[in-house]
């Protein structure tokens, strides 16, 4: 067996890098290509025709990473591999891979690609294959791999603009839990393009070199990304994806140590090359805030209230990176400096890859949020479920989702932290690595009794079962390491709160008992729950309570209810009104509860 698969030689030449067809939006909705409008709409009969407008302007053009489309000279010619590096030939490396054929029931023969590598061991592997064949082998560039991928087309694909049927491999928004969505990847089973490459568009996704950064508009040389980042790029999509993302132009990204069943590798044998610029900051809202502290003065002594106060300023008609059509899914928190920082996530769809996360900062003591900011976002990854914490002395805690595909799970969970009140934000890193059914994170974020960090998330399914509910990830050594203690909560977007004897108390969404909430207790940290009906009413889609300690000692509850001071109407689904409400004795009673804002304010009370 060939240590390495035959490689092709790919010549010098020019290109434009970068989408300048305009794909089109049938590739977003179905395994077919073109499909005209009339018929769309007659197979979706429920999609209102507002969101036909927006699915298409989102889809028209290509991703907004994708421009601006600018030309590329490849000055040397290289050798690419006809098709990913496959479990036979990548175990002659680590013999340990062997043990991951087969994850998920995806890639278990030696002639299927090897999967579940990280950026960094699929380097280690063209190094040691470079000393072992005594020639130079490294990752393509991503301006390498588009070049080779189109093989001098300038289509949608390099079959021109539409895919044949042999390239769609399970082209579904796929959810990776189904009968379906186990498939064969044997490789090098797609027809070659003009140069000889197999398995370009589809079959799993390829690392390539480069850090993720913004495209330039001139033209450039062997351009080999930026000099650092938070994402490796990776090119070509895979099974389980929609035709959309299997385009020659489509750029996607994870973490480089993500390991995942959808990402592996091919090699070039070429000259080394380094990268040469520096990428944008994706985040900075320090420009002019200092200059905006203009200070409002409220008398402590007497309550206060001011508001709704919208934080969602994006521009009408914004498809990336912001987006104007979705903004859901809040968290909050105070910040050292007394700023408020509200991150959230910002899409055409909740189930999209171009789902990403927004940022919004209101300085201490003015009255107006700045305007939004991009804050996170993974490249064509479902950034689901943000979670905000401040620990009280000097430190934020990001925390998010990250979606392996096109829904919010299976998911990773990344952390952040910054110390500065948010400007500026350490590496992402994985604390919860495996692509699984518990991270959809929720903002329940707490220090408990005993110095853990503990943080809620949905229990969305699990491979080949059925399961919903809430359950907690802890860490008891500041972030370094964390575990799930394995129970289940009734109810998604649980808010949780430790009480003074210990328990956690948690309410949820969903699972209601007699037509309430259902209150759970855990007396070991969340490896067990005890449920009983609360005396709230249920709360809907799009609804999420909160439960917090304040300063003072007590509990802070936030929900939903037609009237929260009697809470003696029958529940409803369409709630109109937050309310807050607070407890003085654990949770046994809550004798303060008042509408926020007025019933009339339903609008405020969703998105």
């Amino acid at each position: 067996l060939p240590i390495c698969t035959r490689a092709v030689p790919i010549p010098a030449g020019r290109f434009v890098m970068g989408e300048t067809k305009g794909p089109v939006p049938e590739l977003l909705t179905a395994p077919l290509t073109y499909v005209p409008l009339p018929l769309l709409r007659k197979r979706f009969p429920d999609f209102p025709p507002s969101r036909f407008t927006v699915y298409i302007d989102h889809a028209t053009g290509g991703d907004f990473d994708e421009r601006p489309a600018h030309t590329v000279r490849i000055q040397r010619p290289f050798h690419m591999s006809v098709h990913e590096v496959t479990n036979a030939q990548y175990e002659q490396f680590d013999p340990a891979h062997r043990a991951l054929r087969g994850k998920h029931g995806l890639s278990k023969a030696g002639n299927e690609p090897a999967v579940m590598v990280s950026w960094d061991e699929a380097v280690a592997f063209t190094r040691w294959l470079s000393a072992k064949e005594g020639r130079n082998y490294r990752l393509p560039t991503e301006a390498e791999w588009e070049y080779a991928c189109r093989a001098g087309t300038g289509t949608l694909f390099h079959t021109g603009d539409s895919l044949p049927a042999p390239f769609h491999n399970n082209a579904t928004n796929s959810a990776f839990d189904e009968p379906r969505d186990v498939v064969s990847t044997i490789v090098g089973r797609t027809p070659p393009n003009a140069w000889g490459l197999q398995d370009m568009h589809g079959n799993v996704e390829e690392w390539v070199q480069d850090w993720y950064g913004s495209y330039g508009a001139d033209e450039q040389t062997d351009p080999a990304g930026p000099t650092f980042g938070q994402f490796r790029v990776v090119r070509g999509g895979s099974h389980g994806t929609l035709l959309y993302f299997l385009r020659s132009a489509n750029r996607m990204g994870f973490p480089p140590e993500t390991r995942s069943w959808i990402t592996g590798f091919r090699v070039v044998l070429a000259e080394p090359i380094q990268p040469v610029r520096q990428p944008a900051a994706m985040f900075d809202l320090r420009r002019a805030h200092e200059s905006m502290r203009k200070r409002v003065r409220h008398d402590r002594s007497k309550p206060h209230f001011r508001g709704p106060l919208p934080f969602v300023r994006i521009p009408p008609g914004s498809h990336g990176p912001l987006y104007s059509h979705h903004n859901h899914d809040t968290a909050i928190a105070e910040c050292p400096n007394g700023d408020l920082l509200a991150i959230w996530y910002s899409c055409v769809q909740e189930r999209g890859r171009e789902v990403m996360v927004a940022a919004s900062r209101l300085v201490r003591g003015t009255q107006e949020w700045q305007p939004a900011q991009p804050f996170w976002d993974a490249p064509d990854r479902n950034d689901h479920a943000p979670a905000l914490w401040f620990d009280g002395k000097k430190k934020l805690y990001h925390f998010n989702g990250l979606g392996i595909a096109g829904r919010w799970a299976p998911a990773a969970i990344v952390m952040r932290t910054s110390e500065d009140s948010g400007y500026t934000w350490s590496k992402a890193r994985l604390i919860h690595p495996e692509f699984d059914f518990l991270g959809m994170l929720t903002e329940s974020t707490f220090r408990a009794r005993d110095g853990s960090i503990v943080v809620a998330a949905d229990i969305t399914r699990s491979f080949g079962k059925t399961s919903q509910g809430s359950t907690l990830w802890v860490s008891k050594d500041n972030g370094s390491t964390w575990f799930n203690p394995g129970g289940a909560i009734p109810g998604v977007h649980a808010a949780v709160v430790q009480l003074k004897d210990g328990r956690l108390m948690a309410l949820g969404r969903g699972e209601n008992i007699n037509g309430r909430m259902p209150l759970s207790y855990s007396s070991d940290m969340g490896k067990t729950w005890i449920t009983e009906a609360s005396i709230f009413p249920g709360i809907t889609g799009g609804q999420r309570a909160v439960l917090e300690r304040l300063s003072d000692g007590s509990i802070l509850l936030c929900s939903f209810a037609r009237d929260p001071k009697t809470l003696s109407i029958e529940p409803n689904r369409y709630l109109t009104s937050i309310f807050a409400a607070l407890s003085y004795d654990e949770g046994k009673t809550w004798p303060y509860r008042r509408i926020v804002g007025g019933p009339e304010r339903a609008i405020w009370t969703l998105d």
